[in-house]
């Protein structure tokens, strides 16, 4: 009965150390990351402002229309 306690003894403390290192390893993860995005951040170049024009483009139906239909509004095109 003894050698039980003592194995599930062991197994505990295996088990405390090993998730004591992987929290350690994610903590040191995320410092590594937190670390490279700040460092990113300070040597990127400030974002361009794009200017926009607006869209001469027609209004695209939800669905595409029948081939040979030319003029076709937004709506429902009606097929034969």
């Amino acid at each position: 009965m003894l050698s039980h306690i003592n194995a599930a003894e062991a197994q505990f403390r295996h088990e405390s150390e090993m998730r004591m290192r992987e929290h350690a390893l994610l903590a040191s993860i995320r410092e590594r990351r937190a670390a490279r995005s700040a460092s990113i951040m300070e040597t990127a170049a400030p974002p361009v402002a794009y200017a926009t024009r607006p869209s001469t483009r027609a209004t695209r139906a939800a669905w595409p229309r029948p081939i040979g239909i030319k003029n076709c509004e937004a709506t429902v095109c009606a097929v034969a």
